[in-house]
């Protein structure tokens, strides 16, 4: 029998659904959500482009082979129109490297590093994003099952009067239509139950599609322990947060490195200004036949044609249709354009902790005053709920008491997880893991 117990015991356990924490929950978005799988690839990308400026530095190699074939009249040796035939086969091989290229390839290669960096950060922001996103979904789901146990607890509630009803109608101490008014409120009460549970349903499907789950099923959250949130914590002002955040949040860093890469695109266009250098070589032979003459063999032809050649070559521009001097017009636009993007994404951030600053201050006050209420209209719950059951006061009396004690809860929750929430996002723009604590 013992055994047999046990033998439950653990089957009840793993049936049991695991519980994600928001870490884990955040975690996993991160290593999953195809939005992020994307950026980096987006960084990759930027790695290839870096490797190719580096690789400018290098000399490239070419060779090539030419088989050509001549039919028909054409001008002897001895001054004499003929018909003949020849045929030339060439073999050359050549290699140039760039000496100087009026700064243009170390340019491109920092350009590319900052476009690189850049890149990375924009990867942070992805992630910070989607895991701002999931701690939302994870805060609504927290919300809806407090919400559900609330209106289960409404439900236990006209469950015992509905009972209690009953037997006073059996005893002839009460009428029907008493017990049938108070059946459709437990009716309601039900319904008002089923629908939170929807709606907790909602909440978990919409967190399991950020995390890339492929079904909602055996999913479930592990509440934090919250017992000790109080409305009366210090706030940070929006200026102290954003000095936090202006050197820590990955979109002023992508956007400051774009900034800086202007600079080298500047110079880049400038260089068009500068003469270049590069240092060339190479070698090759050919091999030539003509009909009517006899031709030294094959392998005797590419040696004695063997040849190498090595040079330098300049190039110094005079007059191009000043394309380069809109080449540096246009990187000028595009570095204020980059400026301007830059304050726009300063003035978005602090905009937002100014939200957050102020959601908080809101969530502290209504957390406090819902608190007050709760207090109050679960007292006033209470001397209701005993004059009902004395006969001293309506069942209309009653549900008015019970319904306001139950929306005082309500509130009082979705205060809690609201000021936790917020909390929660002061702390992540100062830098620290997004998490309830």
């Amino acid at each position: 029998m013992i055994v047999l117990i046990a033998a439950m015991a653990s089957q009840s356990i793993s049936a049991q659904p695991r519980q994600w924490t928001l870490r884990e929950c955040c975690d996993y978005a991160v290593s999953h959500n195809i939005s992020i799988k994307q950026q980096e690839n987006q960084c990759r990308l930027q790695e290839i482009q870096l490797s190719n400026a580096r690789n400018q530095r290098l000399p490239d190699l070419s060779g090539s082979v030419s088989q050509n074939f001549s039919f028909g009249r054409g001008l002897t040796a001895d001054n004499t129109y003929s018909n003949t035939n020849t045929s030339s086969t060439s073999f050359s091989l050549g290699t140039s490297v760039p000496l100087f290229t009026g700064f243009q390839i170390p340019n491109q290669i920092k350009m590319s590093q900052l476009n690189l960096e850049a890149a990375t950060a924009d990867l942070e922001k992805a992630k910070n994003d989607i895991q701002m996103q999931v701690a939302q979904a994870y805060v609504q789901i927290l919300y809806d099952m407090e919400i559900a146990d609330v209106a289960r607890r409404q439900v236990a509630i006209d469950s015992m009067q509905v009972v209690r009803l009953q037997a006073m109608v059996d005893n002839g101490k009460a009428s029907g239509a008493q017990l049938s008014q108070q059946q459709a409120t437990l009716a309601n009460s039900r319904l008002t139950a089923t629908q939170a549970d929807n709606t907790k349903r909602l909440a978990i499907l919409s967190l399991t599609q950020l995390l890339e789950l492929p079904t909602p099923d055996g999913f479930a959250i592990l509440p934090p322990e919250i017992s000790s949130i109080s409305g009366t914590g210090q706030v940070p002002s929006p200026d102290v947060i954003y000095a936090d955040a202006l050197g820590l949040k990955p979109e002023i860093v992508a956007q400051q490195l774009r900034l800086k890469a202007t600079d080298h695109n500047i110079k880049i266009a400038r260089a068009g200004y500068m003469p270049t250098l590069s240092l060339s070589g190479g070698m090759g032979s050919n091999y030539y036949t003509t009909s009517k003459f006899s031709s030294d063999p094959f392998s005797t032809q590419l040696k004695n044609n063997f040849s190498q050649y090595i040079g330098l070559n300049l190039s110094v521009p005079i007059f191009n249709r000043f394309q380069t001097r809109n080449s540096i017009r246009n990187a000028k636009i595009e570095q204020l354009n980059q400026q301007l993007t830059f304050d726009n994404t300063k003035k978005t951030l602090y905009k937002e902790i100014q939200q957050v600053y102020y959601n908080t201050l809101n969530a502290q006050q209504k957390e406090q005053s819902s608190a007050e209420a709760v207090r109050s209209s679960q007292d006033a719950f209470t001397l209701m709920q005993a004059k009902y059951e004395n006969g001293k006061a309506t069942i209309t009396e009653f549900n008015e008491a019970k319904n306001t004690y139950l929306r005082a809860e309500s509130d009082y929750v979705q205060a809690r997880y609201e000021l936790l929430y917020q909390r929660a996002l002061i702390q992540f723009y100062r830098g620290r893991d997004l998490q309830f604590d």
